[in-house]
Formats: structure tokens, sequence, C-alpha cells
């Protein structure tokens, strides 16, 4: 993700993560159904991986924005 998104209710989270998906899907799913059809097993790993690390490197995101607001003399857990 490039920008900065501001959420400020779950609505607003809900509809990020609608427009996440849709990108991450458009992207990663494109090349994993090209390899399904077209490529080798490694192919198909491979671009399996690449969704999966898409996916991962997201939430990884929203878990940093979410300690970030977290004030310095409050545990994190």
């Amino acid at each position: 993700m490039e920008e900065t998104v501001q959420i400020g209710s779950r609505g607003d989270f809900g509809l990020w993560a609608i427009e996440v998906a849709k990108q991450i899907v458009g992207e990663q799913g494109f090349e994993l159904a090209k390899a399904a059809r077209d490529g080798t097993e490694d192919d198909v790993r491979a671009a399996g991986n690449a969704l999966g690390k898409a996916i991962t490197d997201v939430l990884l995101e929203v878990y940093d924005g979410l300690l970030e607001e977290i004030p310095e003399d409050q545990d994190a857990t």
C-alpha cells in the first residue's frame, strides 16, 4: 500500500479491506490463475506464494499501523 488511509469506524475498515482485497486478487490472483492454466507446478507454487505474501504484507501493514496508535507508556499486548 502506498497511501495512508484514515479509518475512523468499522465501516471504513470494511470498505478499505474490500478495496485492498480487490487489488490483491486483481494483481496476484490473475497470475495464479494463469500459472494454473499454462504453467508448471513450480509456476503455480510461485504464484500462490506471491499471493500469500501480498496478503501477509497488507495484514502486517495494518498491524503496524495499529501499534503506532498505542501510547508509548502502554504495553502492546
